[in-house]
């Protein structure tokens, strides 16, 4: 039998699927050579086998096939004396419904919480927390199954350990950092026993499990083409008639205008200078409170400067310590924006999750200036509260999240952030 043609990705998890299950069958499967992935599914021959232009395709002498479980199911199909499908009608529909699992609940978790931080797509802190979420149940019923089970179906290899193994190994290998599968510890068995399989081996190599989640990135807009003006039809040259001079006026009207100028930066001087403060807070290590505190209010201008509590809407969702941490660290860099107006401090509080975020924000003027709830969307995920210094409570909880007091209103802190 001629070898079966793979079109795909060397590194793509989805063609392991196929190259795995052809190892425990005993089917020969290449994969096309020279495969550029954004160039050779572009071709009209590769449109012709998947019209949408996904991979991996499987070319066959009876025709093409994709989908990735798909193909994955027909070389498993391929020899019928293997086990790769059980041994019982119960255990083929058990596998069927592991493949299912692994593909909804694993997989399409996996890839909304990574592929927005790698720029594949829009990110949006509520939907990946949403994802996380619904990753942790899912690997939390698969951590229940897997404590009294070395496989998903019986007592050996099925074609459902190979897709969940692979779809495992796309999130091992890119977003899901010790920390967080420490939680699962069957999984990590689970995984680390398949992945070093030699029919899995020889096909993954070595795996490392990634020591962080990628930070952020901007998801890349398609460039604009070009405007090409039609070229204008050539006619007979004229004399050159001398461009009358235009009025000195009309000439300073067309100079390019000066930037103008952020409308915080008109507002009337104000005594607090916002960088003695800020080296004040920096250079306070000891007697925080008589030094630093003390130092804030002497300086406070309530006319130019106002203070805000700010409070995250989605703490229910805060089921993740380092993601939660992570979601802090970004919004802080998004306002880097208005550092030269606002000083601010956020904190993680609780010791088990759900974790809640909180923070207490000095900004220049009387309201939020309207650039940073412009430019930076996360000011739309916190409920944002004005602070009234002539309450001696809310002056307190001022004074505390300045200096993270702790246990802050009852339970601990988990971490606190400054922006200066």
């Amino acid at each position: 039998m001629a070898p079966l043609i793979l079109h795909g990705g060397k590194t793509n998890k989805n063609s392991y699927k196929t190259l795995i299950a052809a190892e425990y069958v005993g089917v020969q499967v290449e994969l096309a050579p020279n495969f550029e992935m954004g160039v050779s599914n572009k071709t009209p021959e590769f449109l012709q086998m998947n019209p949408i232009g996904k991979v991996p395709v499987l070319e066959t002498p009876d025709g093409p096939v994709f989908e990735s479980n798909s193909i994955a199911r027909y070389v498993t199909r391929l020899k019928g004396d293997n086990t790769l499908y059980g041994s019982s009608l119960i255990q083929y529909a058990q596998i069927e419904q592991w493949i299912d699992f692994a593909s909804l609940e694993i997989d399409a978790n996996i890839i909304k919480w990574y592929a927005p931080r790698v720029g594949r797509g829009p990110y949006l802190p509520p939907a990946e927390e949403a994802a996380i979420s619904a990753l942790k149940r899912a690997l939390g019923a698969l951590n229940t199954h897997l404590a009294s089970n070395t496989y998903l179906v019986g007592h050996s290899v099925t074609l459902a350990d190979i897709i969940l193994t692979c779809n495992l190994y796309l999130g091992f290998a890119n977003i899901l950092v010790k920390s967080f599968t420490s939680e699962f510890p069957h999984v990590e068995r689970y995984f680390w026993t398949l992945v070093n399989q030699p029919n899995f081996r020889k096909i993954f190599g070595q795996v490392k499990q990634t020591d962080s989640v990628p930070p952020l990135q901007s998801a890349k807009k398609p460039s604009q083409p070009k405007e090409t003006k039609p070229k204008a039809k050539e006619e007979p040259k004229k004399e050159a008639k001398k461009e009358p001079e235009k009025p000195k006026e009309a000439a300073e009207e067309e100079a390019p205008k000066p930037k103008p100028k952020n409308p915080l930066d008109l507002l009337p001087p104000s005594p607090m200078i916002l960088d003695e403060w800020k080296r004040l807070y920096s250079n306070t290590k000891t007697n925080f409170r008589e030094v630093a505190i003390k130092g804030f209010w002497d300086m406070y201008d309530a006319e130019g400067y106002s203070l805000w509590f700010c409070d995250y809407k989605y703490n229910d969702e805060n089921t993740v310590s380092f993601v939660t941490l992570n979601k802090v660290g970004g919004f802080l860099q998004r306002m880097d924006l208005a550092r030269k107006y606002a000083f601010g401090k956020m904190l993680v509080i609780g010791s088990n999750p759900p974790f809640k975020v909180k923070g207490l924000w000095l900004f220049r003027g009387q309201e939020i200036p309207q650039f940073v709830i412009d430019e930076c969307y996360d000011m739309e995920l916190y409920e944002w509260t004005k602070v009234d210094i002539s309450d001696e409570v809310q002056k307190e909880r001022v004074n505390q999240m300045i200096e993270d007091f702790e246990p802050f209103e009852g339970e601990a802190l988990l971490d606190a952030k400054c922006f200066k």
